[in-house]
């Protein structure tokens, strides 16, 4: 092998330059040329590749976002547009492609694997809801803003004896929701895997009031059914009885801003080395994660065929702490 790819797709995440940056002075280290794809899958179609030296990544490790900048591709989700990505690295002479990002990337990574391309794809989303990873890079970071928005707002809820509804990211998943409430403090946490019943939800935060709570703590993630907007309007047009006064709270893209704290970087290090050590070796159609610990590699097709489930231990334990 002579000449790699790297790019990243989807959501950003902070962390996600730190990876390039390893792909790239590893993939050095290894005699390869390497090239930037820019734009994600929209670059690999529309031939927006650049050559990347050890000079073209310092300095990044602290930014958030990507270098290489990121977009989504439906023209990617076509058999055509996936002859296309393919013959812009063949143009390039790109013998095999690293792909950083969450479940659509991977997913479109799978698809070039099917079509006997080389890929590695490496796990960043924030929503850490990607399979065959026990955590992945930017997740950390977006706990860390999400954590110093919650630690703030309960003081001002304390100060007024207030509820606060505090909406983070997940629009099909809660595992970032569910680890910021628990972290947090929040006495109750809603998400998309599990109904919430609003009624219910009323009596509970009631009965913290009732109990002499000075305030109430929700986190919830922006894809439950019942959100921060959806429980503001239900609790207004019912004139729920919760004692507090409801506030809401959306921190929306905030969460992916930012520079990546050092558990990303060293997190998004560890997975682009390791990315090009499965290059080496001659094993790819597979993604890096981290499991029990270890980086760890997942077949692809097992990654776009699973759903990572959310932790039922740490749901069972939101409502014992909650007392």
């Amino acid at each position: 092998m002579k000449r790699i790819g790297v790019l990243t797709s989807g959501g950003d995440a902070p962390g996600m330059n730190a990876a390039i940056r390893a792909v790239v002075r590893t993939g050095i280290g290894e005699g390869w040329d390497v090239y930037g794809i820019q734009h994600g899958y929209s670059g690999l179609i529309n031939g927006d590749a650049v050559p990347l030296g050890a000079r073209d990544v310092g300095g990044i490790i602290q930014r958030g976002g990507t270098m290489l900048g990121s977009a989504r591709s439906p023209e990617f989700m076509t058999e055509e547009g996936r002859h296309k990505a393919l013959q812009t690295l063949g143009n390039y002479q790109i013998e095999a492609l690293v792909v950083i990002g969450g479940n659509g990337s991977q997913k479109g990574a799978y698809a070039l694997s099917q079509m006997g391309f080389p890929v590695v794809g490496i796990a960043s989303t924030i929503d850490n809801d990607l399979y065959g990873t026990d955590i992945s890079i930017g997740v950390d970071t977006a706990l860390d803003i999400a954590l110093v928005a919650i630690d703030r707002l309960k003081v001002t809820a304390s100060s007024h004896h207030r509820a606060f509804a505090v909406e983070v990211m997940g629009r099909d998943t809660g595992h970032l929701a569910l680890a910021a409430g628990i972290a947090g403090g929040a006495e109750y946490i809603v998400v998309p895997e599990v109904e919430t019943d609003p009624e219910d939800l009323a009596t509970a935060i009631r009965s913290a009031y009732d109990r002499g709570k000075t305030h109430a703590m929700l986190v919830v993630a922006e894809g439950a059914r019942y959100n921060a907007e959806e429980l503001e309007r239900y609790f207004a047009e019912h004139r729920a009885q919760v004692g507090f006064e409801l506030r809401i709270t959306i921190l929306g893209y905030v969460q992916r801003g930012g520079a990546p704290g050092a558990h990303d970087r060293l997190l998004a290090t560890r997975f682009g080395a390791a990315a090009t050590e499965a290059l080496v070796r001659g094993e790819h159609g597979v993604l890096i994660g981290l499991l029990c610990g270890e980086v760890a590699t997942t077949l692809l097709s097992e990654v776009a065929a699973n759903k990572k489930p959310l932790d039922q231990e740490l749901l069972d334990l939101v409502n014992v702490l909650a007392r």
